[in-house]
């Protein structure tokens, strides 16, 4: 799908781009609850959703419960369920999160629309009834996500295949610098073993000066202990000093500095916003579909 939304019938938006993006538009209306769902869109899947739960509504208005009243608050950060009186917030529906939505065109209080929950990863379908405000909820929450895509793509979601290559790459070259510490470490190991070996077998009380040994890859290990007035001299001039290793800058095998995956420009971002924007483009390159169709199938269904 190319674009960030698809409806039957292009209408024009109802609120100003600043409305949804520096505030929020609210409506009220009663909830009727939600279901899980099997799909993350369709007619028919929200059409089963809004006759079990008007069944269900159906049982406890028999029983004398009132359905409840919520505030919606629409804007391009998502659909907010709210208790009106005490402004709780019962539901956050992010908008990357909501796939299908739509209204009835019989009966023009009813409204629905699919949201995968960002906990279980189900979907679920949210049924309203607002009085005659439907029609106009449906094209509101069209409206904030056809807004938040573009926001999206503005602030760099294009690049969002670049970042995880470039995350992909620093992960290798922090295996790379692990292994090659590693390699360095089981290095010194095997030097330190031979020396001991060497010493260990030498004969007790020699003390006749012998070359230096070698080791495994024919190099006169290096020894920490070992003191600049002991080291041999070449036409009597003393060999350069060595610098103290304390105050060295940690390399690798080829000069470089150790690589800091949190220590990267400002167009890389650590795993969990990488994971974030991930999540947001796949939610966004899914669309949202807006349907208006008919739920109300029987004279019991017209009645909440």
């Amino acid at each position: 799908m190319n674009r960030a939304f698809s409806r039957k019938k292009d209408k024009t938006w109802m609120h100003t781009p600043e409305a949804l993006s520096k505030h929020f538009i609210p409506y009220n209306a009663k909830f009727l609850g939600s279901t899980e769902v099997e799909q993350p869109k369709g007619t028919e899947v929200v059409r089963d959703a809004v006759r079990k739960l008007k069944f269900a509504r159906h049982i406890k208005k028999s029983e004398g419960q009132k359905i409840p009243k919520v505030e919606l608050q629409i804007s391009i950060y998502g659909v907010k369920i709210l208790e009106p009186k005490t402004k709780e917030v019962q539901h956050n529906c992010q908008l990357h999160r909501i796939s299908f939505c739509a209204d009835d065109k019989t009966d023009k209080r009813i409204f629905t629309f699919i949201c995968k929950d960002s906990e279980s990863n189900k979907h679920l379908c949210y049924v309203f009834d607002s009085e005659k405000c439907a029609e106009e909820i449906t094209l509101t929450i069209g409206q904030a996500f056809d807004l938040a895509y573009r926001k999206f793509l503005e602030s760099g979601g294009k690049d969002v295949e670049t970042r995880k290559q470039i995350a992909g790459l620093q992960k290798r070259i922090q295996d790379l610098e692990t292994e090659n510490m590693e390699l360095k470490n089981k290095v010194q190991d095997l030097e330190n073993q031979l020396r001991i070996t060497q010493v260990s077998t030498s004969p007790a009380g020699s003390m006749t000066p012998k070359s230096p040994s070698t080791d495994i890859f024919d190099m006169i290990p290096f020894s920490p202990i070992s003191h600049q007035s002991s080291m041999p001299t070449r036409n009597g001039t003393q060999p350069p000093p060595v610098p103290s290793r304390s105050t060295e800058i940690k390399r690798d095998l080829f000069g470089a500095e150790p690589f800091d995956p949190f220590n990267c420009g400002a167009a890389d971002f650590p795993p969990d916003i990488q994971s974030k924007l991930d999540e947001m483009q796949e939610g966004f390159k899914m669309g949202l579909t807006l349907e208006g169709t008919v739920f109300c199938l029987d004279p019991l269904d017209s009645r909440c």
